[in-house]
């Protein structure tokens, strides 16, 4: 018999206890170049923006951002961060998957388009009907 084992998670090969360990800075060293250079420079808001988190966590509030640009970091994993999409504030469970990833890549901004029957005047075979 076989014992089912969920495999554990592991980012450049480190596994998300090590990651936590890990400084903003030193995280950085492992994402690619894009969100490595905005982590770089931005280190300290995004450092202000995790404790903010942390302290809202411990006290069991919602955590709400308009900051669509932070880069998620290995210490926010685990948490769940209502981010704005421009009309409202999306959900967002935060897993490991997502390191290295902004947070308004999971909050669109944008409804998927729901198609219904055309109007009149939209198609050719709308043409002869009567108007009311």
């Amino acid at each position: 018999m076989e014992q089912t084992t969920k495999k554990q998670f592991t980012y450049r090969g480190r596994t998300l206890e090590e990651l936590k360990k890990l400084d903003v800075r030193e995280f950085a060293k492992l994402l690619k170049s894009r969100p490595r250079r905005t982590l770089l420079r931005q280190f300290q808001i995004i450092e202000n923006f995790v404790k903010r988190c942390k302290e809202k966590d411990a006290n069991n509030k919602k955590i709400r951002t308009h900051k669509r640009d932070v880069i998620i970091v290995p210490e926010l994993v685990g948490m769940k961060i209502q981010v704005h999409n421009g009309n409202q504030f999306i959900l967002v469970d935060i897993i490991g998957e997502m390191l290295g990833h902004r947070l308004g890549e999971f909050a669109p901004t944008r409804q998927k388009i729901k198609h219904n029957k055309s109007g009149v005047g939209a198609t050719k075979g709308s043409k002869h009907k009567a108007k009311k």
